[in-house]
């Protein structure tokens, strides 16, 4: 049965199309029940013994989803609305759905009731896509009840109660997952009781509206980022106005979370902020304290003993614009990690209390919960999600989902940051194993007769990585030729020999997109036998390659390129310490050290002509933990060492990845995966230029050779200035993200890091899925393999370019997550005195970087953290905070003396502060 669809889609250049797609509709789509005379059973997913069969609306899926991942629940039919839904909504929740479905040792069924002729609803005029999609859930509900003829109790689980009462007038069994009805009644009591402060939020614009007010420009559409160190400013990037709003004060937040998509509008211009007005929210600050316009100067977090600058100062820099959230246009809640507020336990026991959940995440706002376990929650880290947040509350409410364990266990806190960052650490399943070879695996004759594979084992490959290092996925050789020219080669382990498309396997590596290291372990996105064995370019083992050989001249000039399936047999796996070493030691002239030097000078070469060409040299705060084998602790902590070995592998590999580039697009111009780093605007790099101008330093940054060449030229006596100027310069950037070429034009492709016209990842498929995609592009390229269907679909590739984005981005925020957790663990026990940098002035106090430990945090300037108090001002142009009767003051890039300790002014709430000594 046909059935057409039509809608419209407003084209790049601003013109409104009307589209007409074909909807075919089915009568064979099974149940999934094997109690059903019907349908095929074997294509059944249910439980042959189940007596209800639960179906889910869309809210559930999105905010119960951790209790969906309990295996006490069971008999899911997963309507495809619904999936559809939740992947526009929540691409984090969707991906753990499909897990979901996917797990054989789970009872959930996908019903694609939008192509079933009995369950597919057509639109109503008038009818919202919500209202719609309710009822084509409640459709589906109703089919599955009499297609079961009774022999299972269907029953519909919804979060809104006018789906719920539709559904039982129209017959159909429902139930909500919402808290009662005598909690809801407590809490609007509680929340509507006069108080000295009553908060009242503005009512959110609704949809049709802020369409209309984005299109003429009263609104500006953007994702609202929470300060880390003050809950109550946030910025939101707009493209329209081509700056950042800052969002200052819970009011003006409007019940916004962090990450959401929101619509702005901008505040009358004499109401704007400057960035020295902005303050460090101190741990003490009560939210209540936070909430009045900004209008108000009573509206900054609490500060002792301050004053801002002079009429002059606030003229001489331009206000930042500054604005109040109207509307939600995409939620970001998901669940929290944290713990509840201490509170004495109430009279009586068994009752459902009322409790406040303070999240880790300092940037989200108390969460009120109500709980038949307070006793036993107390002392626990939980997870907590949202369900609403009434504009009359002060806070918003939500529900206990699960206990992960007690509070400053280190495996718990670990756990907390899996959590709080989407990390997949659960076990490969069963079916994702079974793709594995089995084990011991060596490369075979069959493998050594293949024509596709070239045979390079006499080659004096080697590779150099991390001390420790078990997952090698990249080698290297150097030969010198007759020539006098030399051939070096990139060697990539072969994972696609084993990772095959559309396979269990494949899958699971796709979901999680990347290998995620925290400071004591590493999470794989393959299984260990792929990633440390198999894979693995061991030395001294046969191992299958991916590899490019250039033929270069002395002068480091690439004459000709070549890509090949290999067999290798690496000669030494060397650590950078120790190819380093070699490479110092006059002494040592043997081949392998002769390999290392000869590739050291070439790469030198290759790395000066990069930065001619505009590629930038940054730094980042990159931390090294000393670990305790026994105990996991941390032992010692300190910057990582960066060495000539390290820029030699990364040199070789960046033109490895540039030349795959290169080659993939000329085969592939509208499915190539890439990656980009657009250019930073000017606006984002205004503190980087503030900050350099007020220690005499003039930046030019109108192009990533000029800015290279300024970052080149700002040394001082001090011989950690220049490294500190070029960290600042990093955290200007913007992020580098994964595209498929088609989705843009060439100019878009360029890399503005690394000056190059094309870019992508070739070089670490056992760690990094777009290595992976990357890899299949290359065969296909060469008339290896035929290239997989799936690069025929663009919109799927951008999807799959999406995630990867997002699972990059948390494996990074996971990583600074774990090294922050333990630098808590070390410092708990080691209070420290230490030299520090100032590297952002705020209204009450600054923030400082601790060069020894890699550590960034703030240093209050109040009555409370500092003697004899005094009044501060802010001046803007010299970057300094001073006092008022001039005997002290604090400027941007000097050095002041700190002690770090690790405090705990909220319960449950350790933090590393910092003070001046």
């Amino acid at each position: 049965m046909l059935h057409s669809k039509t809608f419209v889609k407003k084209t790049r250049g601003g013109k409104v199309n009307k589209q007409v797609r074909e909807h075919y509709l089915r009568d064979d789509i099974y149940c999934g029940a094997p109690i059903c005379k019907l349908c095929d059973s074997s294509a059944a997913r249910l439980s042959p013994s189940a007596s209800t069969i639960l179906v889910l609306d869309t809210n559930v899926v999105l905010n119960q989803i951790d209790l969906l991942e309990n295996s006490a629940i069971d008999d899911v039919v997963m309507l495809s609305v619904v999936l559809d839904e939740v992947k526009n909504k929540n691409m984090g929740v969707y991906n753990r759905v499909r897990a979901l479905c996917s797990n054989s040792l789970r009872r959930f069924f996908v019903f694609a009731n939008e192509h079933h002729k009995d369950t597919f609803v057509k639109e109503m005029a008038k009818e919202s896509k919500n209202d719609r999609n309710d009822r084509a859930i409640r459709v589906a509900a109703q089919w599955y009840q009499s297609h079961l003829g009774g022999a299972a109790r269907v029953l519909l689980i919804t979060n809104d109660k006018e789906n719920k009462r539709k559904a039982i007038a129209e017959g159909i069994s429902a139930e909500t997952m919402q808290p009662s009805s005598e909690d809801v009644e407590m809490e609007e009591v509680e929340d509507l009781r006069p108080s000295k402060r009553k908060v009242i939020y503005t009512e959110h614009k609704p949809m049709s509206e802020i369409t209309s007010g984005l299109h003429r420009g009263i609104y500006h559409q953007g994702k609202l980022r929470v300060n880390r160190y003050n809950p109550f400013e946030a910025y939101v990037g707009s493209e329209s106005i081509g700056d950042e709003i800052i969002i200052y004060g819970r009011t003006n937040m409007n019940r916004a979370f962090d990450g959401d998509i929101v619509a702005v509008e901008l505040l009358p211009q004499d109401q704007w902020h400057e960035e020295k007005s902005l303050s460090i929210a101190d741990e003490e600050d009560e939210e209540e304290d936070v909430h009045l316009a900004p209008s108000s100067a009573d509206d900054a977090p609490r500060t002792t003993n301050l004053v801002q600058g002079s009429a002059g100062d606030t003229n001489a820099v331009s206000s930042r614009p500054s604005g109040c959230v109207v509307g939600i246009i995409k939620r970001n809640w998901h669940s929290y990690c944290g713990s509840l507020e201490p509170m004495p336990m109430p009279a009586g026991s068994g009752g459902t209390a009322h409790a406040l959940f303070v999240s880790k995440d300092r940037r989200i706002p108390k969460i009120r919960i109500h709980t038949r376990q307070l006793e036993n929650l107390l002392d626990k880290r939980i997870i907590v999600a949202v369900d609403s947040w009434d504009r009359l509350s002060r806070y918003p409410s939500g529900h206990y989902v699960r206990t992960i364990g007690e509070i400053g266990d280190r495996d718990t806190e670990s756990e907390v940051v899996l959590i709080e960052n989407d990390i997949n650490s659960r076990p490969f399943s069963s079916q994702v194993l079974a793709c594995l070879p089995p084990l011991p695996w060596s490369v075979s004759s069959e493998d050594l007769a293949n024509p596709i594979r070239q045979d390079l084992r006499d080659l004096r490959v080697f590779s150099v990585d991390p001390p420790g290092c078990k997952d090698i996925d990249d080698a290297l050789h150097c030969t010198a030729l007759p020539s006098g020219n030399f051939e070096v080669g990139v060697h990539i382990a072969d994972v696609t020999n084993f990772v095959h498309p559309g396979s269990p396997l494949d899958d699971e590596a796709s979901q999680r997109g990347t290998s995620v290291y925290l400071v004591e372990r590493r999470i794989d996105m393959l299984p260990k036998p792929l990633t440390e064995d198999i894979c693995s370019l061991r030395s001294d083992v046969e191992r299958l390659a991916f590899s490019v050989i250039w033929e270069v001249t002395p002068e480091a000039d690439i004459i000709s390129t070549r890509f090949m399936k290999s067999v290798i047999k690496s000669c030494a796996a060397l650590s950078y310490i120790e190819a380093q070493a070699r490479m110092d030691d006059s002494r040592l002239m043997d081949p392998l050290t002769t390999d290392l030097r000869n590739m050291n000078v070439l790469a030198k070469k290759m790395r000066s002509r990069r930065i001619e060409r505009g590629a930038l040299t940054l730094a980042s705060a990159e931390v090294k933990f000393q670990i305790d084998t026994e105990t996991h602790d941390p032992l010692d902590v300190g910057m990582y060492q960066i060495r000539e070995a390290n820029q030699m592998v990364e040199e070789f590999m960046l033109a490895a990845n540039v030349s795959v580039a290169d080659k993939i697009l000329k085969h592939f111009s509208l499915c190539s995966l890439l990656r980009r780093h657009p250019s930073p605007t000017r606006e984002m790099l205004e503190p980087l230029l503030r900050t350099a101008a007020a220690v005499g330093l003039n930046l030019d940054v109108s192009s990533s050779k000029a800015l290279a060449e300024s970052l080149d030229r700002a040394v001082g006596d001090d011989p950690y200035f220049n490294k500190l100027i070029r960290i600042l310069a990093t955290r200007c950037m913007t992020q580098a993200v994964y595209f498929c070429s088609g989705d843009l034009s060439p100019p878009e492709y360029h890399h503005y890091g690394l000056a190059a016209p094309l870019y992508t990842h070739f070089t670490s498929p056992i760690r990094r899925y777009a290595d992976v995609i990357v890899h299949r592009l290359l065969s296909a390229s060469l008339g290896i393999y035929k290239l997989p269907s799936i690069f025929q679909d663009r919109p799927q590739l951008t999807s799959i370019a999406d995630n990867l984005n997002y699972r990059h981005r948390n494996a990074q925020m996971a990583s600074r997550a774990s090294v922050e957790l333990h630098t808590l663990i070390y410092f708990r026990k080691r209070p420290t005195d230490t030299e520090a940098r100032v590297v952002k002035i705020r209204s009450n106090g600054f923030i400082v970087f601790v060069p020894k430990y890699g550590i960034e945090g703030p240093v209050y300037l109040t009555a409370r953290s500092e003697k004899g108090g005094g009044e501060w001002f802010v001046d803007e142009q010299q970057q300094k905070i001073k006092k008022m009767d001039g005997s002290l003051s604090y400027s941007v890039l000097q050095t002041v003396r700190i002690h770090m300790e690790v405090v705990e002014p909220q319960p449950n709430r350790p933090k590393l502060q910092l003070t001046l000594t």
